[in-house]
């Protein structure tokens, strides 16, 4: 990549990890204690697993702007400590980005690479929560998330709230 496109790269994938973020902090705030270890199927994996994958993506994607390509597993059952290791690979992963370090080395393609794997996947796993509260009878209040306050930088449980929340379901007529 040329140095103007790595400087545009940078600026979408820190938006993609903002709007990651945001929907994450939605889906985990105020989740009852019971939550993340609530089974909903033999073939389901109980919220608290989801969020330790969701934990190792980030750290993944944290390597993949140092250049490196290697996958490792970690993780509990203890909700709290999943969450905040999410939230702490997404803060190293936010600063990596925000940093002048070069996006390049052995891996190739490494900007297309964290948004094909990572983030991609992260935000597939956030709405499988989301459905999965719904299941509990814990649902999040849906809203419209192109009119949300995403914040570059802004990766906590801390969020603005909603602008434009609504009752229902938007896609029933």
């Amino acid at each position: 990549m040329e140095p103007s496109q790595i400087g545009t790269a940078r600026t979408l994938l820190r938006d993609l990890v903002a709007t990651l973020a945001y929907r994450a902090a939605k889906v985990l705030r105020d989740a009852p204690p019971e939550f993340g270890g609530m089974a909903f199927g033999l073939s389901t994996r109980k919220p608290v697993l989801i969020v330790a994958h969701m934990a190792d993506l980030m750290e993944w994607g944290h390597r993949l702007a140092h250049g490196e390509y290697s996958w490792k597993a970690g993780g509990g059952h203890d909700w709290d400590t999943e969450v905040a290791r999410f939230l702490d690979g997404l803060s190293a992963l936010d600063r990596a980005l925000a940093s002048d370090q070069s996006l390049s080395g052995p891996v190739e393609n490494p900007v297309e690479k964290m948004i094909q794997g990572p983030l991609a996947d992260a935000l597939t796993h956030v709405g499988q929560l989301a459905m999965l509260r719904g299941m509990a009878g814990m649902p999040i209040q849906p809203e419209s998330y192109a009119r949300a306050d995403i914040v570059v930088g802004r990766v906590g449980l801390e969020q603005t709230p909603p602008r434009a929340p609504f009752d229902g379901d938007a896609s029933v007529r």
